[in-house]
């Protein structure tokens, strides 16, 4: 919903003081307003006589409209984004300017610094356009931008400029930026103090959001439950804490008088296990956002989060856009550290520990994408086992979070050496293998499972198996580490054979990394999925058999539009959500994947 659009929805009523934080009166309302008397010292509101005192809710509602206060993000309506597609279309060029740093690795997004303008190439939908700068193209959130004013202006001189900054950065270190360092310890330092500097302010910025948004939330039992609030702002307070001691063991390695000679690289190697702290908060904040959603449709939230927000004294960006900054704040540690590194000579004392902490940062990333896609993925999981028929025992969900390969193989039980056709699916901890419907291809029915954790793997010779008695090809043998269980598989083809056995040594080592990493699901989180699926299955009605979970491995050649809001991207590191791939099969139609 658009900012005009919740403005043009009637008021419930309410007072306006049950959404009116303490210290309401930065809001700059008109000066008969007694704001004193909305709140008393601890913060509760007062109850009587407060209508009589600030008039009527539509008088309040209407000056606030027209102080000049914005909600939500920068950007028009329905009608702006219309005209822009129209001028497009008609062959203009349009051009927006960055109002804020876009962060990203992912060559599907366009990146971008404040201040940058971006040719608009396609603004068909709300919520991210196709653009371009120089020869980079790609998506990027529209609210991020603003158009220009002035659409004639001549962009020659932009461009030009824009070049002359990229062709400086690859001057030689010889050159000299005026009296005193050479080139790339000048560009070292500026480097340093602009770390220092957008660490000093990502604090500041935590510190609005605990003090100005959350201690105000407390306040407000009436409005808020400790598990809305545990939602919205995850474990960002958390974060707070943990960026204070790290700003204060980088102000420790600062050289303030020769900036160049910091040696900020041992601090991030010090607290690089600290930083997985973000993959909680990277996880939550598309819950965030949908949970923040749901409350802004009532007037009174918007009212409330707008007053905290001025009360702080904070920057106009609504509330979902600085819940997002903590996001961007770990995608962009590896950039600043990689520019660090560029602009420090192999001899410096400093080197090594930059190099090592960029290579550190960037596996603390890979670590909180690699968990959001774990996560994402539980619900698929979850799918994917109420659509089996015959289900017995305990969920998947118990003890696996990922599903590393599957296919069909010929399944060899003891102790008539009787042949089966069987669906297996290998997750992490588990084996689950199925029978396909002899009428309906498209339908499974469960028929056990193997503990991976008690079993080895062994590569059979093709000819006469020992244990079984029969000539076998392309077979694999797995047997229980105390010898009382024994599953005999074949696979079509020599390569198949490889692949499943390339997957069992990958299952084994996922299992190891998760360890390391202490990941693992949360009962809520498991539950959660499951009731999710179990609502996508009503009873009474006939299952059907999604595709194979394999198949989201698959990465798609053409970009595709992230289908995620802005708020809910969380870079190439987490990855953002894209559209729903073209290519969705029924199990039973499907060959097993090879990569």
């Amino acid at each position: 919903m658009s900012p005009g659009e919740r403005f043009s929805m009637p008021l419930k009523a309410h007072l306006f003081s049950q959404s009116t934080p303490i210290g309401l009166d930065c809001l700059g309302w008109r000066r008969h307003l007694s704001y004193t008397s909305m709140v008393v010292p601890d913060g509760a509101p007062e109850k009587s006589g407060l209508a009589d005192d600030i008039g009527s809710e539509e008088d309040l509602y209407e000056e606030f409209r027209s102080s000049g206060h914005r909600f939500g993000h920068p950007g028009g309506g329905g009608g702006e984004q219309l005209a822009i597609n129209e001028l497009i279309s008609d062959g203009s060029v349009v051009y927006a300017e960055a109002l804020w740093d876009h962060v990203t690795m992912d060559d599907q997004e366009l990146g971008f610094k404040a201040g940058d303008v971006i040719e608009v190439v396609d603004a068909t939908n709300k919520e991210w356009w196709w653009g371009r700068i120089l020869d980079s193209e790609g998506w990027f959130p529209a609210s991020f931008v603003r158009l220009r004013v002035n659409q004639d202006e001549p962009m020659e001189e932009y461009l030009a400029q824009l070049e002359e900054a990229q062709a400086g950065e690859q001057a030689s270190s010889g050159l000299f930026l005026g009296p005193g360092l050479p080139c790339k310890e000048q560009m070292r330092a500026n480097v340093i103090n602009e770390i220092m500097n957008t660490e000093t302010d990502y604090i500041k910025h935590l510190k609005d959001i605990c003090e100005g948004y959350i201690k105000q939330c407390r306040k407000r039992t009436d409005m808020f439950t400790e598990e809305q609030l545990r939602t919205i702002f995850g474990n960002i307070e958390d974060i707070y804490r943990f960026q204070r001691k790290f700003l204060k063991g980088l102000e420790k390695k600062f050289n303030k008088e020769q900036p160049h000679l910091s040696e900020i690289g041992s601090c991030f190697l010090e607290h690089q296990t600290d930083f997985q702290i973000y993959s909680e908060y990277c996880n939550n904040h598309p819950n965030a956002c949908v949970q923040l959603s749901k409350l802004m449709k009532a007037n009174k939230y918007v009212f409330f989060f707008e007053a905290c927000r001025l009360l702080q004294k904070m920057i106009d960006i609504s509330l979902d856009g600085f819940l997002l900054t903590p996001v961007q704040k770990i995608c962009k540690y590896p950039l600043q550290l990689a520019e660090l590194l560029k602009y420090t000579n192999p001899q410096h004392s400093d080197y090594k520990d930059v190099e090592a902490a960029l290579n550190a940062m960037k596996n603390v990333a890979r670590l909180i994408n690699e968990r959001k896609r774990r996560l994402e993925n539980i619900d698929k999981i979850a799918h994917w086992q109420s659509s089996i028929e015959d289900w017995e025992g305990e969920d998947v969900l118990s003890k696996s979070s990922d599903l590393i390969f599957s296919g069909e193989l010929t399944k060899i039980s003891q102790p008539q050496a009787k042949s089966q056709q069987r669906m297996f699916f290998l997750f992490d901890h588990q084996m689950v293998f199925c029978k396909k419907d002899l009428l309906r291809r498209d339908m499974l029915y469960y028929k056990g499972r193997v503990d991976m954790d008690l079993m080895e793997v062994m590569d059979v010779e093709d000819g006469k198996e020992k244990d079984f008695n029969i000539s076998v090809k392309n077979a694999l043998k797995l047997r229980s580490s105390a010898g009382d269980e024994v599953h005999l598989l074949c696979a079509k083809k020599p390569e198949q054979k490889q692949r499943w056995l390339r997957a069992f040594a990958d299952e084994r080592r996922q299992v190891q990394h998760d360890h390391e990493t202490g990941f693992s699901l949360t009962e809520v989180q498991k539950k959660q999925a499951m009731l999710n699926a179990c609502k996508s299955h009503p009873a009474g009605k006939p299952k059907t058999v999604t595709r194979p979970y394999y198949d989201f491995l698959l990465r798609q050649k053409h970009p595709s539009l992230p289908s995620s809001l802005p708020q809910q991207q969380v870079f190439m590191l987490a990855e953002p959500k894209r559209k729903t791939s073209t290519f969705w099969h029924n199990i039973g139609r499907l060959t097993p994947f090879k990569k």
